[in-house]
């Protein structure tokens, strides 16, 4: 009886050595695996729309900090609405039914949040992305609404210049702008006015995971030992 309990404990040991290494070669193989799935999302968001954006990817091997036999790899990105708009190439229309406003260069990048008291009262204005109330707050001009058809109209401010940066500012009286622009200044437009936008698909989130998973066979027999 003795040799047959050896002959059992032997067994047990080596199936728990078995375990732990099924567990770290099958681990080792997802982890690898989420990595080059996070790359390649990287790399098709970098290439069709931002490296910033593509820095938004982020991953994550569940369970964390121990290896086991049915580890699960989690990417995700920080902005997922705009990802997944650019992964089904979604309609986007104005929430209230107008216009959207798309900002033109002349607009810059930022404007001056609504509520945002400025310097004025001793305080710096707090900034968010640009629209046309924004840009009204932070250039002190007035927009003014142009219909051209249908489907596109414009807001633009009159009488105005553009500063060294590119962007629509308020024509100074005096100085060497008023003497280049003597008419009064230029008509520029700020933003131009649509009921809906197209967005394209730029992205392939599944044909990027079904890659991932054609990887794993080969991955597990990498990691195997």
């Amino acid at each position: 009886m003795r040799g047959v309990r050896a002959a059992v404990d032997d067994f047990d040991a080596v199936m728990t050595d078995l375990e732990r290494d099924m567990a770290t070669s099958v681990t080792d193989a997802m982890v690898e695996g989420t990595e080059l799935l996070k790359r390649d999302l990287r790399a098709d968001t970098a290439d069709h729309l931002s490296v910033r954006l593509a820095k938004s990817w982020r991953s994550r091997i569940y369970p964390e900090a121990r290896n086991s036999l049915d580890p699960a790899g989690w990417v995700w990105s920080k902005v997922p609405k705009l990802v997944d708009a650019f992964d089904r190439g979604v309609t986007i229309r104005s929430a209230h039914g107008f216009w959207l406003a798309i900002p033109t260069p002349a607009a810059g990048a930022k404007g001056y949040a609504r509520g945002s008291e400025g310097r004025a009262y001793g305080s710096r204005a707090k900034l968010e992305r640009v629209t046309p109330g924004g840009f009204e707050r932070r250039t002190g001009m007035k927009l003014r609404f142009v219909f051209k058809s249908s489907r596109v109209a414009l807001l633009v401010v009159d009488a105005a210049r553009y500063d060294s940066r590119g962007r629509a500012a308020q024509l100074k009286a005096r100085g060497r702008h008023s003497r280049l622009y003597r008419d009064g200044g230029q008509t520029i437009v700020v933003f131009i006015l649509v009921p809906q936008a197209k967005l394209k698909k730029r992205l392939d989130i599944a044909g990027a995971a079904a890659r991932a998973e054609a990887r794993m066979p080969a991955l597990l027999t990498k990691y195997w030992r």
